[in-house]
């Protein structure tokens, strides 16, 4: 196994500022939100980014691949970097690899040099969002402090995709599309000065770096990810496609092997002993591919079917950001008084209330009538599972693990999210072409020579026929995102236990003492 020793352990340093925890959540949370929007910031911008830098349509998708896989799949490494070295330091350092990044992909000439500069985002985001997150356990009180901050986080994290869909639609249609990587340069400077300031360290645990484990677990899902993303365009049986799942397999066997036999893992495998914290990462990962699933293909429709300009486009997904935010704040609040579990259950249900509403998508649903109400549903669904799950996962961690138990979890959403939309956008491919057929048979039979004439040249259908194949596929698609919906009920339901707390819910001594 390849490692690399750690510096010796210096005493945890204090903020320079003293204690002050709004100032300090304003930060961690600010750079949760810059790392998260950044998915949904770039996508508004796609048909300008291809114009401008000469992007075929598929090579365009890479723009957004290059960030998420690099992302999900480093994110196991920055949680356990933050353990070893020093959550604030290497938060520090992520931001400012992050906004970096960011100013590289803002100046880009070619497409080389940009999906670049989205790799190196991701590589920058993988280390600053886990150790944003723990640093909430070692800055905040267990208790209702804790419960409030993880709410704040969790509310910023829900809401961070429909924002980025807002501001992304302002800064290209006001500005230009260099401005969603620019806008993140000012922010990643102030957040790297105010950290050291308002943010006390966390106390740095001896140890090795895993990195046998972290490049099979990194390349393993990339190969995966990869797999699902080319079926959509060449089919199950294409012999690259074939390797990409072989690769993935045995990538991925290799990581837990290694992890078993690994002194120091990235990702200790007993943390999922536990039955309802790998019953909370299953839940996550199947939230997420519903998610970020139902926000890219909702998206898709009010753009092209409803004829939403990208900046209405935006606007029509802030009813969303409020639901998910008033859902986590209320879920912080009460859980003291009713635990982890009605929250879990009631947030699952409605997310999947919401997907099985979304089906009914046809071509004269509008926003109000078939739109509006799915992602209410959604957004108090998101809200009011986040916050419990962040609390579970880090519940009876010792503080030590708490980088690797939170790394995990965001791996669990990342990869999540990325494989729910290759496995959908696949559906969503195969459901338009089989669509596509039908209805090309349909517009010849009563077509005018003149119409199957341009037909014959331009190879696309006219609406509404074009219109019909599209919402096809995106409806075949969401009856697809029940199967991840529904099996999120189940876990909540049936694996996770977790019962009312007793005492606050966080990173306890007693898991220290237990773990050491």
């Amino acid at each position: 196994m390849a490692t690399s020793r750690a510096l010796a352990t210096p005493p945890p340093a204090t903020a320079r500022r003293g204690r002050h925890p709004g100032i300090a959540l304003t930060v961690i949370a600010a750079t949760q939100l810059m790392v998260v929007l950044d998915i949904t910031i770039v996508n508004i911008a796609l048909p300008h980014i291809q114009q401008a830098l000469k992007f075929s349509t598929t090579d365009l998708s890479w723009v957004i691949n290059a960030y998420t896989l690099t992302f999900g799949g480093l994110l196991l490494l920055g949680g356990r970097a933050g353990d070893i070295l020093g959550r604030r330091r290497v938060f520090i350092v992520g931001v400012l690899v992050f906004g970096f990044a960011s100013l590289l992909g803002g100046v880009a000439q070619n497409s080389a040099w940009l999906l670049a500069a989205r790799a190196l985002q991701g590589v920058g985001g993988a280390i600053a969002s886990p150790t944003a997150l723990a640093l909430i356990a070692t800055n905040f009180k267990e208790g209702p402090e804790r419960n409030r901050a993880f709410g704040v986080f969790s509310a910023v994290a829900g809401a961070g995709g429909a924002i980025g869909v807002l501001l992304g639609g302002m800064l290209t249609s006001w500005l230009s599309w260099r401005w969603v990587f620019f806008v993140n340069v000012p922010i990643g400077i102030a957040i790297a000065l105010l950290a050291p300031l308002y943010i006390d360290e966390s106390e740095r645990h001896p140890g090795h770096f895993d990195l046998t484990g972290a490049f099979t677990a990194t390349a393993g899902m990339v190969s995966l990810v990869y797999g699902f993303i080319r079926t959509s365009d060449h089919g199950w049986t294409d012999a690259v496609t074939l390797t990409a799942f072989s690769l993935a397999v045995l990538l991925l066997a290799a990581f837990v092997a290694n992890e078993q036999r690994a002194r120091q893992p990235i990702t200790p495998l007993h943390l999922l002993r536990d039955r309802n914290r790998s019953g909370t990462y299953g839940l996550m990962l199947c939230v997420a591919a519903t998610m970020f699933s139902i926000f890219f293909f909702i998206t898709l429709f009010v753009q092209e079917i409803l004829g939403f300009s990208p900046l209405r486009a935006g606007f029509a997904f802030l009813p969303i950001s409020v639901a998910t935010i008033a859902a986590a704040q209320f879920a912080a609040r009460n859980q003291i008084r009713w635990g982890p579990k009605p929250f879990l259950t009631t947030g699952s249900i409605l997310v999947l209330a919401g997907v099985t509403w979304a089906t009914r998508i046809d071509i004269d649903t509008t926003y109000a009538s078939g739109i509006l109400g799915p992602t209410l549903l959604f957004g108090f669904g998101m809200g009011s599972i986040f916050v419990p799950v962040i609390l579970t996962v880090v519940s009876q961690v010792a503080p030590h693990e708490t980088g690797a138990a939170t790394g995990m979890l965001n791996t669990t959403q990342q990869v999540g999210g990325s494989l729910g939309l290759s496995i959908l956008v696949t559906v969503y491919g195969t459901a338009s072409r089989n669509e596509a057929r039908r209805q090309v048979g349909r517009f010849l039979q009563q077509a005018t020579p003149e119409q199957a004439l341009q037909f014959e040249t331009t190879g696309k259908l006219p609406a509404p026929q074009s219109s019909e194949v599209l919402v096809h596929g995106i409806a075949r698609a969401f009856q697809t995102g029940l199967v991840f919906a529904a099996l999120a009920v189940v876990i909540t339901m049936f694996v996770i236990k977790v019962r009312k707390p007793s005492a606050p819910i966080g990173p306890s001594e007693q898991g220290a003492e237990r773990d050491a």
